[in-house]
């Protein structure tokens, strides 16, 4: 008999809907914490956003930060960021330093000048250092840069509670809303919490949240339009606490495997995509969470009408809610 692996039983009976008001009250706090956390801290923006100069710079030697610091004083270039990267991938002897500088008036990118005077007076304090990458972004560019990652997230969240309305009923789509708001908000309140990088690599983060979100939510809408059908007397959350058991399954197995490669990317993949990643894998952990404990609370919370019924709603592209059956 071959051997199968099972993470969760075939027939579970969990009342996910018994501590509801714990879970959804924590959801609710988390996001609005999330929003507080992010106006007060603000958000650590990358060079995408902010303008101005990223040098990313390797030694041999031990960084000294402050020496790096003093030394690029006396150039008067405005707001220095350095800071010290660390990999597990890299040598004993690689150090490696990132260092963001302002946007200099009237400039788009850093003039040649400027860069060779950076270069001098880094090699005065340290003459093992080399310049491994420069990328330069000018102010008016990093603005137009936030309002097109900020429209295109919106964008991408209009279109999917869009399609939901299509596929199901209006209140799915609300259900639906209201889990993918809890997924982003909560996933940009941890990175100004932490003040990790926030840049385009982590916009793209966000909208592949949104997609890996909403299809572990549609799964869950799927089985319950199918159970309200197949169960026409039974209570609605009831209903419902059947339709989650009965995809906990495959919610468990897929987030599972996806959470297996992305931890293996966080922790191997270098510095390049740590934000990228972490963004995915924390975005992987809420989104399963906001499915099973956020969108469909919300239904519940609004209602279905379970009296409307089509004949024959396979005949139809768009059966949304057609198939909630009435008694």
């Amino acid at each position: 008999m071959a051997f199968r692996l099972k993470l969760v039983p075939e027939h579970t009976a969990i009342d996910f809907f018994r501590w509801q008001w714990l879970t959804f009250g924590f959801s609710v706090v988390a996001v609005i914490g999330s929003i507080l956390i992010a106006v007060v801290m603000g958000l650590n923006f990358g060079i995408d956003f902010r303008g101005g100069t990223t040098i990313r710079t390797e030694s041999t030697q031990p960084l000294e930060i402050a020496a790096y610091r003093a030394a690029l004083a006396p150039l008067d270039l405005g707001d220095v960021a350095i800071t010290e990267v660390f990999d597990p991938n890299f040598r004993a002897d690689q150090h490696v330093a990132s260092i963001r500088i302002q946007a200099q008036p009237g400039q788009d990118a850093m003039h040649p000048e400027d860069m060779a005077r950076i270069e001098a007076a880094l090699q005065g304090v340290d003459p093992a250092v080399v310049f491994v990458s420069t990328e330069s972004v000018g102010p008016k560019v990093s603005g137009e840069l936030i309002w097109t990652a900020i429209w295109s997230v919106l964008a991408g969240t209009v279109a999917i509670v869009i399609y939901v309305w299509l596929r199901f009923e209006w209140q799915y789509s609300i259900g639906a809303l209201a889990s993918l708001v809890h997924d982003v908000v909560f996933t940009i309140g941890i990175f100004a919490a932490f003040q990790i990088k926030f840049d385009l690599t982590t916009i793209a983060a966000l909208l592949t949240i949104l997609g890996y979100s909403i299809n572990d939510t549609v799964v869950v809408f799927d089985r319950l339009r199918e159970n309200l059908i197949k169960y026409k007397t039974m209570p609605l959350r009831d209903v419902m606490n059947l339709s989650v058991n009965e995809t906990l399954s495959r919610t468990v197995m897929t987030s599972g495997t996806t959470l297996i490669a992305l931890v293996s990317l966080l922790v191997f993949g270098g510095d390049v995509i740590r934000g990228f990643v972490f963004a995915i894998t924390w975005g992987v952990i809420v989104g399963t969470y906001s499915s099973v404990y956020v969108a469909k609370n919300v239904v519940l919370f609004i209602g279905l009408d379970r009296n409307k019924e089509k004949k024959d709603p396979s005949d139809k592209f768009f059966s949304g809610g057609a198939q909630d059956g009435a008694p």
